[in-house]
């Protein structure tokens, strides 16, 4: 069996490809697996370090704000999506895929429509609760179209009934265990862990609000404090000294730029305070977890929203948007949860009966049935 995987840009799309290639490849070592990508995105470094055949084309996305660069830029990305028309067709050619699957990213459009076109057979996979524009378009021409979630079925049109088939979440996360991963990171049994985040580059209004939290709650020996500043956050440190929190003395508050050991950190939490993308809410219902989240209003068809939305309305996690995020209300929700642990736990509950964990075969499967 030939498969190419059209994923690019963010993790978001590219780790739950991997995964999908991953199962493939296990099934039967013979499968052959390509991705297309682009050369200056995070696939660039992920596909080819998992072991997969790369290969790339250049392509962006529309600029959607009004202005004189943007138009530039927009002129510029049709001129190289008929260039990348192009070469996905030399690319589709040499290689005769058995299916080609799109898992979102700008790269996804031009691979998966042009094999569509060229009578290959093809497959889509949205992670968000409300498709984004690109995909909405394909799942009116693909043999098959995936979902993470059912809510994502009230926004498309497809060709042929949505398959809810979840989205794939690293085994690592799926077998780390909670007591021995708070002996590692040195959590007390008892305390209420709270780990927050808002992204690999840090978003700014998250980081302000848990700034607040943490110094609100600090003296509380009972609470445990992890949390990613992202790379644009490294200013955090230094304004929790401001607001007499000492790092080097309060042993129960952990600020990290960076958590590059999520299984671990997620399996010792009792609370996650974060965005709501795709992958991190797919991780959060697998481990059970109870979450405050935080969605981005910066993202395209406000998709975040959507996602977390979907969660709430099941009373498998709570809500704060943006324009509502304050230090205040964040920490009273922190506290609350804190004092009820069994709400805490109950919110968590719900979100695990969300999970789908054996998303990868539900999506191999799809992928053999095309076949």
């Amino acid at each position: 069996m030939k498969i190419i995987f059209a994923a690019g840009g963010t993790g978001g799309h590219i780790n739950p490809a991997l995964a999908v290639a991953g199962e493939m490849r296990r099934r039967n070592p013979d499968n052959e697996i390509l991705f297309i990508g682009t050369p200056n995105h995070m696939e660039a470094r992920l596909v080819p370090a998992a072991g997969f055949d790369f290969k790339t084309i250049e392509i962006s996305g529309f600029q959607r704000k009004p202005s004189f660069h943007n138009l530039v830029e927009n002129v510029k990305t049709v001129g190289r999506l008929l260039k990348s028309s192009k070469d996905v067709k030399q690319i589709l050619t040499a290689f005769q895929p058995d299916v080609v699957i799109g898992f979102g990213g700008y790269v996804s459009g031009p691979v998966v429509r042009t094999a569509a076109k060229m009578g290959f057979k093809t497959a889509i996979h949205e992670q968000n609760a409300y498709p984004g524009v690109t995909n909405k378009a394909l799942a009116k021409m693909v043999d098959a179209v995936m979902l993470t979630v059912e809510a994502a079925k009230a926004h498309l049109e497809p060709k042929t009934e949505p398959i809810v088939t979840g989205l794939p979440v690293r085994q690592e996360i799926l077998e780390a265990d909670r007591d021995f991963a708070r002996s590692e990171l040195c959590v007390p049994d008892d305390a209420f862990m709270v780990l927050s985040m808002g992204g690999s580059l840090g978003a700014k209004a998250v980081n302000e609000a848990m700034v607040g939290v943490i110094s609100a709650l600090h003296e509380r020996k009972d609470i445990f404090f992890m949390h990613s500043t992202g790379k644009y956050g490294t200013w955090v440190p230094e304004k929790l000294a401001e607001n007499g929190v000492s790092l080097e003395q309060e042993k129960h508050v952990v600020i990290r730029e960076y958590i590059d050991d999520m299984e671990r950190c997620l399996a010792a939490a009792d609370l996650v305070i974060g965005r709501a993308g795709a992958s991190s809410l797919s991780e959060i219902e697998a481990t059970g977890k109870a979450s405050i989240l935080i969605p981005s209003p910066n993202v395209a068809e406000n998709h975040q929203f959507h996602n977390a939305m979907a969660l709430v309305e099941k009373d498998a996690a709570l809500i704060i948007e943006e324009k509502d995020l304050t230090a205040e209300a964040l920490t009273k929700e922190v506290e609350a949860l804190a004092a009820d642990r069994d709400r805490t736990k109950k919110i968590g509950e719900n979100a695990k009966k969300m999970a789908i964990l054996d998303s990868a075969k539900e999506i191999g499967d799809v992928l053999e049935s095309l076949v």
